[in-house]
């Protein structure tokens, strides 16, 4: 008991452990560490992106008239408006909703600008940009699945 006594901290600052900066050893690994990088690039870009259809539905920009445009680019607006910016909160903070309305968002675009060319123009350069994007997250994804035990 009087060693147990003798080993008390003197000190209030001694009764914490140390606080340790940075990621322990062996939490994450590299293809991980690549998961989490990619998923907050393409935080950054969704938030790029939905400033950008914000800006189209206040009318900031080149697009003047939002209300002049057809029914179906002001409701593909709108729901691009908002889908991004929450796919970029949930990709900054690396959760796992944030892929999925990620994905949800990358697929809609992709079905949007191929499936109803009348809406953005149908560009195939989206599209393959699109799901370029969404087969480089599917590979990290399933790389940085294997380093786990």
């Amino acid at each position: 008991m009087s060693d147990r006594l003798q080993r008390q901290p003197t000190r209030p600052t001694d009764l914490l452990e140390p606080v340790r900066a940075g990621k322990a050893p062996d939490t994450a690994g590299a293809w991980s560490s690549h998961l989490v990088l990619f998923m907050r690039i393409m935080a950054g870009v969704s938030l790029v992106k939905g400033i950008y259809h914000w800006a189209q539905i206040c009318g900031v920009g080149a697009v003047a008239d939002f209300e002049a445009h057809s029914v179906a680019w002001q409701t593909a607006s709108v729901f691009f408006a908002v889908i991004d910016l929450v796919a970029a909160v949930g990709l900054w903070l690396a959760a796992a909703w944030g892929a999925v309305v990620w994905l949800t968002a990358v697929v809609s675009m992709a079905v949007v600008e191929l499936v109803f060319p009348q809406v953005y123009g149908g560009s195939i350069l989206i599209v393959l940009g699109e799901l370029t994007l969404l087969g480089l997250y599917m590979s990290l994804a399933v790389l940085a699945a294997r380093e786990r035990p």
